[in-house]
């Protein structure tokens, strides 16, 4: 019998299988059970995530009461007073995510662990918030973000709010491995450890709402825009509605995205990266004459833009959006005086150069992470303890950002306002939109066209051939791509640059599957595979003399890795 045929015996026959599960298992094919089966679930760059389900390679009950037991294992190592701290334990609107939050509550209490669960659906943000807040020694967040409907994950934080890095995931991942039996799990308990854990809600919103409202720089502008806003169905719907409410701004609710729907019904997408996420926004943009669009992801830790330029919106790349909102918050420092001495920018190798240049422009100095926010929380952190340098802004170019630190992950709440902030102070004191002041940084910068291809790859037949992707391109050694030189690479699993016919290490990273191509015309090219989804994901920043020049490179570089990878359509 295969292995992939044991572990499906185990789960049908088992007498503690969830019955919810024994109708869906019984009606699989061979080619599901494949699927669910072939391997266990495991963490990403941003926890374990994957599509809801039976089986050991999905989202469920029992594996999540898996990764559970495991973290709690790792609680309980770090002694009773960590066990005392506890955990928060937040989510969103996903289907099975309250239900997933309750029960990671009780089997806390069941292994004598204190725990702090949200009454209803929040943002991630606020959860990484309720952890400082509330002194935990951690945090869980039930969500998938920005992947579709089918899906459902698993986030841990740490005492400090930040996504567990990979040194302390490793430990609970250990304990995770040891466990033989997600089936043998229960989160039953008794009346004297449901007292372990505590509903909370208002007490905790007032607080961070609070600490969103203190970001604003210029409070006292004219506030004179229209906002159309789209929670897509999600968890920013509350905090982003009631935070402009308060601070004054005129938003316009997308109302059919504004429902906590686990089927996105009103949506093509709840992925700000992609463009029906706007489709119903740009109605009502249109409808309302607005300045701007805001879109967020379920659990608002993403937020995109669009904006009204020369009669028409323009919807704004992460990359781009990211440079204006630290072009406005750095030359805001500057002019009230208020920039903090040895001050520091946070992005990641795979977003623009053209963040760096601006930060640059205006003395700060920037620092580059791997993909995923953790490792940006984690300096953070590392500063705000030191005192070395002092943060002053940081960013993905998949529209993740955090303007002030009191949040250790990416705030769609905080970047809503400050956008909204930016807009209405170019408006008003520059008679611009924020497309002119992106604008005027390609004027100053140079012009880049940032974009981002992601291949699909379903099941371990996906899986394999995405390995296989990055192996060949470590094995044939690029030395050009479409013909223009490739001046450096950075293989950062490997741990090694290459450049001028030298090889040297590669540091201040851990180990990850990424391979970077800098060309000799300023441009750049990424690939990786997406730890979140099926996917292997180009990028590309390319460098161009106008906007035409950089398109036109653009679609060449897609061309030649697309030849190059063996993946042309």
């Amino acid at each position: 019998m295969s292995v992939v045929e044991e572990r499906y015996e185990k789960w049908v026959n088992s007498p503690n299988l969830d019955e919810s599960y024994k109708e869906v298992l019984e009606s699989m094919n061979s080619e599901e059970k494949n699927d669910a089966f072939y391997t266990t679930i495991e963490f990403g760059t941003a926890g374990m995530r994957g599509l809801l389900g039976p089986g050991t390679n999905r989202i469920n009950l029992h594996t999540i009461r898996k990764a559970t037991q495991g973290f709690a294992d790792y609680i309980k190592e770090h002694g009773e007073k960590a066990c005392e701290e506890g955990i928060a334990i937040g989510y969103d609107n996903r289907h099975m995510s309250k239900e997933f939050a309750f029960d990671c509550a009780k089997l806390l209490a069941k292994n004598g662990i204190r725990s702090y669960v949200f009454e209803s659906l929040r943002p991630t943000p606020e959860l990484s918030f309720a952890v400082r807040h509330l002194g935990c020694f951690g945090g869980i967040m039930i969500t998938a973000s920005h992947n579709p409907k089918e899906y459902n994950g698993y986030k841990l934080y740490d005492e400090k709010g930040c996504q567990l890095i990979p040194s302390l995931a490793s430990q609970v991942i250990d304990k995770v491995n040891a466990i033989e039996d997600e089936l043998a799990i229960s989160s039953d308990i008794t009346p004297e450890q449901e007292v372990l854990y505590t509903v909370i809600g208002a007490d905790v919103d007032r607080p961070y709402y609070d600490a969103v409202e203190s970001i604003q720089l210029n409070p006292e502008v004219e506030k004179n825009i229209k906002i159309v806003f789209s929670p897509e169905h999600g968890t920013a719907n509350v905090p982003v509605r009631e935070i402009y409410k308060e601070t004054g701004y005129d938003v316009i609710p997308v109302l059919e995205q504004c429902t906590p729907d686990p089927d996105f019904s009103n949506t093509p997408t709840p992925n700000p990266e992609q463009p029906g996420a706007y489709e119903l926004a740009l109605k009502y943009a249109k409808d309302n004459d607005a300045d701007i669009i805001l879109v967020c992801d379920p659990d608002a830790d993403r937020m995109g833009v669009g904006v009204k330029h020369d009669g028409e919106y323009v919807v704004m790349t992460g990359n781009q959006s990211g440079a204006v909102l630290l072009e406005y918050i750095l030359s805001q420092l500057e002019e009230k005086g208020q920039m903090p001495t040895n001050p520091v920018m946070f992005n990641t190798v795979v977003t623009s150069d053209l963040g760096e240049k601006v930060a640059a422009d205006h003395g700060v100095a920037t620092e580059k992470t791997l993909t995923g926010f953790k490792f940006i929380g984690e300096k953070v952190a590392k500063y705000e303890q030191s005192g070395e340098r002092n943060y002053v802004f940081g960013y993905e170019e998949s529209y993740g950002s955090l303007i002030k630190p009191f949040v250790r992950d990416k705030d769609a709440p905080q970047a809503c306002l400050m956008l909204a902030e930016a807009a209405s102070y170019y408006k008003n004191k520059e008679d611009k939109d924020l497309v002119d002041v992106l604008n005027d940084l390609y004027a100053k910068h140079g012009t880049y066209e940032e974009t981002q291809v992601a291949l699909s790859l379903e099941g371990e037949a996906g899986a394999n051939r995405i390995k296989q992707i990055l192996s060949d391109l470590r094995t044939d050694g690029l030395t050009e791509i479409a013909g223009v030189p490739v001046v450096r690479f950075e293989d950062y699993k490997e741990s090694v640059i290459k450049e001028d016919g030298k090889t040297e290490e590669l540091e201040g990273f851990v180990k990850s599957d990424v391979l970077k191509y800098y060309l000799e015309d300023g441009s750049w090219i990424a690939v990786r595979p997406s730890g979140t989804e099926p996917k292997c994901k180009f990028y590309y920043c390319v460098k161009g003399t106008d906007k035409a020049d950089a398109h036109d490179k653009t679609l060449k570089y897609q061309k030649a890795m697309a030849e190059i990878t063996g993946t042309a359509e």
